[in-house]
């Protein structure tokens, strides 16, 4: 059956093979000549490449990130033998839930935080924190519990 195809069609099939393989000649021709046009813009990409890949390897090796160790000292105060200031707590006008807060906030919990554990919304949570900073006459967090630290409010 193959024979009796390619017999009938022997001339048309020398034809095609013929033609493909002049158009592959006719390409690979193409293509030396236009490496030799452009073989200095090819060179130079190619170098390009070469040291692109290069500098991201160096890079990647050289600049590794640096472990730094921090110290941080911790004052733990005896808390068994805490006696709360009352005399500032009540010339400041803290009330007990504000109380409640400042501890959590020495404790270092988020406004979410507080919030789930105080069974209030977080708007609640910030509002009590802004009277806080009101009435200790502090901007942040971090100092709300060192004036209250020193003031005697909390435990230190």
């Amino acid at each position: 059956m193959l024979r009796k195809l390619f017999g009938s069609y022997k001339l048309i099939l020398l034809y095609g093979i013929s033609l493909a393989g002049l158009l592959f000649l006719m390409r690979w021709l193409e293509f030396r000549l236009l490496l030799i046009d452009h073989a200095t813009e090819l060179y130079a990409g190619a170098i390009a490449v070469v040291f692109t890949v290069l500098g991201i390897w160096l890079a990647r090796h050289l600049t590794k990130p640096q472990t730094v160790l921090v110290e941080k000292t911790v004052y733990v105060g005896n808390t068994e033998t805490f006696e709360r200031n009352e005399a500032v707590i009540e010339q400041l006008g803290l009330s007990r839930r504000e109380l409640e807060v400042l501890e959590l906030i020495a404790r270092g919990l988020s406004n979410h935080e507080m919030a789930e554990h105080l069974f209030v919304s977080p708007n609640t949570i910030k509002t009590h924190c802004s009277r806080l900073f009101e009435k200790l006459d502090v901007k942040r967090r971090t100092q709300a519990v060192e004036s209250a630290k020193r003031l005697g409010i909390i435990p230190l």
